[in-house]
């Protein structure tokens, strides 16, 4: 009969069932964090060859509804682990508050003590884009050239990310940067992963050390190490050395060797001469000095003249209203757009003796406004050239960091939780209550998280804007970082209702 639909051949169906079954079966939950937030899955990801890890697992972040990384590192020695528990908390809590859009994110930590293992047991981004090693290989597959504006793109992240990990006090020393742990997102997002090895290997004594393996035991990846990794006084300068191995091995896409075999000088001097920007090369050779105090520092390499450019006004406008994020409801854009008429000139050059050149608001896609704001938001277009190079003080504790199942079921009234996430929008209303002859405050505040927070408050007279919000700072609604922003705001406030209505 012609109008009848063919049947499925039965090999088909049992492949298309066996793929269901498999797919099912890997997005099991496993196991749960002590306050139920993270899911662990049965499906194992490998986030490129993250050093010093047995196991990495795709996880479900219930909160939000994203895919996380669930990683297990584990210690033999559980005598020692506990000797050194202390240690490890205060580590993983410094790490935790490293915040930057070029750096993978570690959400969240909690240590695992039973008879027969101790691991600790921690949250971090999920990249599922795949490594900066994988994405030029293809690059070369497809006989492709490196293009020089998205190299430059590249480099510019990269160094945003290390200037601030160097700026931080004390210091914070990558250690293992190679192109297996900078990862590539979609939309050209650099996240460098594997920040943490380095800052555990150095922190914790050598007894527990015995599951942290790092890069260079990868015959492949020991000239991403300079020749003075691993000594006493080696620095900063490590980070650059292996920044300026990446950005040779970015732009010519592959530095050859033979197989699993380490990259000879040979390769790596070919790739030198193959270089035919002489600002790029003068770039990268200084990066590779063998000197290490002849290497430029990562916040001085964002001047040299193969980076360096003057940004656009666009640029820096975006940048002042993602700083200023919070003042403004969350579909800003698009509600203004309502209200423009599109046939205003918003900009216009005069000319002598000709007609001006004029641009429109008509001329403006907002759709790519939009989109261009939310690249300068996750860190696309950093704007470090102008950008003072101030330390950021890495906390010696933080209590909320840690997942302790204990904590977590009997939390105590005295110590409250500090806040690390920041606030990326403020909303404020003020009500007069004729009963109450006072003003009734109610406050949204959104996190960078996406999570939303609404406070209500009967305010008093002797009540200041400054003490409100160092309150909230000392309840764990707000972070220590917004305290002068929010009072600010606070402030703004309050002088718009100064006298009860008439």
């Amino acid at each position: 009969m012609s109008g009848a639909s063919p049947e499925p051949e039965p090999g088909a169906s049992a492949a298309a069932a066996a793929t269901t079954e498999e797919s099912e079966d890997e997005s099991e939950v496993l196991e749960e964090s002590p306050c139920g937030r993270w899911q662990k899955r049965k499906e194992q990801v490998n986030q490129g060859n993250m050093p010093g890890l047995q196991s990495t697992f795709l996880a479900m972040d219930t909160e939000e509804g994203v895919e996380v990384v669930w990683n297990e590192l584990q210690f033999t020695d559980k005598k020692a682990f506990k000797a050194h528990e202390e240690k490890i908390k205060t580590t993983f809590e410094q790490l935790v508050v490293v915040d930057h859009p070029n750096i993978v994110k570690v959400h969240k930590y909690w240590l695992d003590v039973q008879e027969a293992k101790a691991q600790v047991i921690f949250i971090t981004e999920y990249v599922s884009s795949g490594s900066l090693k994988q994405f030029l290989k293809k690059t070369k597959k497809n006989h492709k050239a490196m293009n020089a504006r998205a190299w430059k793109r590249w480099c510019t992240q990269i160094l945003s990310a290390l200037s601030y990990l160097h700026s931080c006090d004390p210091p914070i020393i990558h250690g293992n940067l190679t192109s297996d742990t900078i990862f590539i997102q979609h939309n050209g997002l650099i996240k460098i992963g594997s920040v943490w090895h380095r800052v555990f290997a150095k922190a914790i004594p050598p007894e527990l050390r015995s599951p942290v393996r790092t890069e260079r035991e990868e015959q492949r990846n020991l000239h991403f190490f300079p020749p003075e990794y691993g000594h006493v006084a080696d620095g900063t300068a490590v980070d650059i050395f292996s920044f300026g191995m990446c950005a040779l091995e970015m732009a010519v896409l592959e530095i050859q060797s033979n197989g699993d075999a380490c990259v000879t000088e040979e390769a790596i001097e070919r790739a030198r001469h193959s270089l035919d920007d002489p600002n790029m090369r003068e770039f990268i050779l200084g990066c590779l000095l063998l000197n290490p105090d002849k290497r430029p520092t990562a916040h001085n390499l964002l001047f040299h003249r193969v980076l360096f450019e003057v940004h656009s006004l666009k640029l820096l406008a975006a940048h002042c209203f993602i700083s200023n994020q919070y003042l403004w409801p969350e579909n800003v854009v698009e509600e203004k757009t309502k209200e423009l008429d599109l046939s205003i000139v918003m900009a216009e050059i005069k000319r002598q003796h000709r007609p001006p050149v004029q641009w429109r608001y008509s001329e403006v896609s907002f759709l790519e406004l939009d989109k261009f704001l939310e690249d300068v938001r996750n860190g696309i277009y950093p704007l470090m050239n102008f950008a003072t190079t101030r330390p950021h003080t890495l906390p010696r504790s933080t209590s909320q960091s840690c997942e302790d199942p204990q904590k977590a079921k009997t939390p105590t009234p005295e110590s409250f939780d500090v806040e690390t996430r920041k606030v990326v929008q403020m909303q404020c209303s003020m009500e007069w209550s004729e009963e109450k002859r006072q003003w009734h405050l109610t406050l949204l505040l959104v996190l960078e998280d996406k999570l939303h927070r609404q406070l209500s408050y009967d305010l008093l007279p002797s009540d200041s804007p400054r003490e409100l919000a160092a309150d909230l700072v000392h309840y764990g609604f707000i972070s220590q970082e917004d305290c002068e922003k929010l009072a600010l705001f606070l402030e703004s406030s309050f002088h718009k209702h100064q006298s009860p209505p008439s």
